[in-house]
């Protein structure tokens, strides 16, 4: 692994599990976002079998496929070992990665459930490898931009904070493919991706709960699909509701709903004692797509648009793309790359993952016994 990024360094040659010549996440984010950056270099992937492998090889031009993630793994041309498969087969992938000592960048969520999570966390610090989970909504320029301007008192005392969000997959249709949404205990629910993403983005810049109470409820219990109308079982809460007090003592409530709204799909509001801001995230989905900051403080009567100061937006060469899905997770590796070449800890790793685990296990906790709970209990 290179030691410094002063000055030319080694690329940090990276190889991405689920990386597929069909599409994907992969293919729409990560790849792209590696290819704006200096100091990577995509070198490897790996399929479910040598055959896709190969092709998904050929459609992105990666030089080494790989037909298990345990090969690409064991490689000693990959230094950073990429999971973008599904959230339920998270597990079986990582460990190989941690195991042979390779750094480890998962998306989110990292584990089906607290306990994998844990076990993830547990063994990556046991091999003392360097880990990043995909809460990529963290290095969003707007985001940090917000952040310092409440540290800078642009609204005063944070008083409360309000999000209001809209988790489409989890509506009344589902899609090809993405069924295995529906199942809770898949691990891949409107609570862990939707709420997840926004409730780290929230903490992030306001701090985290202290004590909560939630609610949550499975309103659809059988969705069809959108194009044929075959209809499935949801066990998958499609109603999250999540209220009480951060650390700092403002007062919060972040309500998701399944499907969407033709009202407000997104919408977070902070109201201070001196000010407001309201931040909004085009895609309805905060941790990609465009961002927008909306502020009035003192004597204004409105809300104006906050540009984004150009010292957030240090890499020029995504300057007009803050609408791809690339955004974000451009800017989360590049403060990856100073993380592994410099020693900082600028990405949440898998340690932060379990904890942010624990914190949504707290949360079906509060909803199943009706209790308030502190969130370091």
């Amino acid at each position: 692994m290179p030691s410094s990024a002063s000055g030319p360094h080694t690329p940090v040659r990276v190889g991405i599990v689920g990386l597929s010549a069909r599409g994907g996440w992969a293919a729409t984010a990560h790849v792209p976002a590696l290819a704006a950056l200096d100091g990577y270099e995509l070198r490897a992937l790996s399929a479910s079998s040598e055959e896709s492998a190969r092709a998904a090889g050929a459609a992105h031009d990666v030089p080494l496929t790989f037909g298990s993630a345990g090969e690409l793994a064991r490689s000693e041309e990959v230094d950073l070992v990429v999971v973008t498969v599904k959230v339920p087969h998270h597990r079986e992938l990582i460990v190989p990665a941690l195991e042979a000592g390779k750094a480890v960048l998962s998306e989110w969520p990292l584990g089906n459930g607290l306990a994998q999570a844990e076990e993830l966390a547990a063994l990556a610090e046991a091999r003392g490898v360097r880990t990043a989970v995909g809460l990529q909504a963290r290095s969003a320029p707007p985001l940090r931009y917000l952040r310092d301007l409440i540290a800078d008192g642009y609204v005063g005392r944070v008083l409360s904070t309000t999000v209001v969000g809209s988790g489409r997959r989890w509506g009344p249709t589902f899609d090809e493919g993405s069924d295995y949404l529906l199942d809770r205990a898949n691990g891949a629910t409107l609570l862990s991706i939707p709420f997840g993403h926004t409730a780290d983005a929230v903490a992030m810049v306001l701090g985290e709960f202290a004590e909560f109470s939630a609610t949550t409820a499975t309103v659809r219990t059988e969705v069809r699909h959108a194009t044929t109308g075959q209809t499935l079982p949801m066990t998958a809460e499609d109603q999250i509701a999540v209220t009480g007090t951060l650390e700092s003592g403002a007062v919060a409530a972040l309500h998701f709903r399944g499907g969407t709204s033709r009202a407000t799909d997104f919408h977070w509001e902070i109201n201070g004692t001196e000010g407001d801001l309201v931040v909004k995230a085009e895609s309805r989905a905060l941790w990609m797509g465009r961002i927008t900051l909306h502020g009035g403080r003192g004597q204004d009567t409105g809300l104006t648009e906050l540009p984004v100061p150009a010292a957030y937006e240090t890499l020029p060469q995504l300057a007009g793309r803050s609408t791809e899905p690339a955004y974000n997770v451009a800017y989360a590796y590049a403060q990856l790359l100073d993380d592994l070449t410099q020693g900082t800890r600028q990405t949440p790793g898998f340690a932060h993952a379990a904890r942010h685990h624990r914190f949504l296990d707290r949360i079906q906790e509060s909803a199943r016994t009706g209790d308030r709970l502190a969130v370091s209990a």
